[in-house]
């Protein structure tokens, strides 16, 4: 495995990561491992083609709908169904 060390954690942060990692009844360094996991996870490029080809489709499918102020506002008045 490798080692990596952290330098200059802000005070404020260690504690939270103490407190999070007691919460989670785990040690810091295995907190920190999560946290960093957890970040890296959703991380994975985004295809920009396909965003823009759902976004097409969405903009295609909603383009003869309206929503007026009075609509809008009827609706917040009746609530969601």
């Amino acid at each position: 495995m490798t080692t990596v060390t952290v330098k200059n954690i802000p005070p404020e942060l260690y504690e939270r990561l103490k407190q999070r990692a007691a919460e989670n009844r785990r040690s810091i360094n295995s907190e920190i491992i999560i946290c960093i996991e957890r970040a890296v996870q959703g991380s994975t490029p985004r295809n920009v083609d396909e965003i823009i080809a759902t976004a097409r489709k969405l903009r295609e499918s909603t383009k003869g709908y309206l929503l007026t102020d009075e609509e809008l506002d009827r609706i917040k008045k009746t609530g969601r169904p």
